[in-house]
């Protein structure tokens, strides 16, 4: 059975106890941007249940264009006010950077990617970073925004300024 398979199976015993849909505006009115990375349980690290917040992950956690465009629609349509950032310690994006990864995609798949994948050496800079890039878009109508590292090794976050 691989590992698609698992997850139907799995998806078929959770349909059985499903406990009904949700209203689909955020109950605690935020957005969590956070890093793909499975070794953060986002949910029952902050405390989360469903129909609390959205999330939206991408590698690195990073604001891009996408971002910003998720994060419009979650403040516009459905009632978000705060943004909450998680990166974390030990985070892909730092071992390697925009141009070595560019070359990597290039020499396995003949095309160079037309997008950065904005690698990044230190956490808790790049979190400063995308706070800036959340307070000057000009597409939001809250800009209120704080970021945190979690640290893959303890579970513990550490806030930001």
């Amino acid at each position: 059975m691989g590992e698609i398979d698992r997850m139907l199976a799995a998806n078929s015993e959770w349909a059985q106890r499903f406990p009904g849909s949700k209203d689909v505006r955020p109950v605690r009115r935020v957005a969590v941007v956070a890093c793909m990375d499975s070794r953060m349980p986002l949910f029952q690290m902050l405390g989360l249940e469903v129909g609390d917040a959205h999330v939206i992950r991408n590698a690195g956690g990073v604001i891009t264009e996408d971002v910003i465009r998720s994060l419009t629609v979650s403040q516009h349509v459905l009632g978000t006010r705060e943004i909450l950032l998680v990166h974390h310690t030990e985070c892909g994006l730092q071992a390697t950077d925009d141009n070595s990864f560019a070359d990597l995609v290039e020499r396995a798949t003949g095309r160079r990617p037309p997008w950065a994948v904005r690698a990044f050496r230190d956490a808790d800079d790049d979190v400063r970073e995308s706070m800036r890039l959340i307070q000057e878009s000009p597409y939001l109508v809250s800009r209120e925004v704080r970021g945190t590292v979690y640290d893959v090794a303890s579970g513990k976050l550490h806030e930001v300024s």
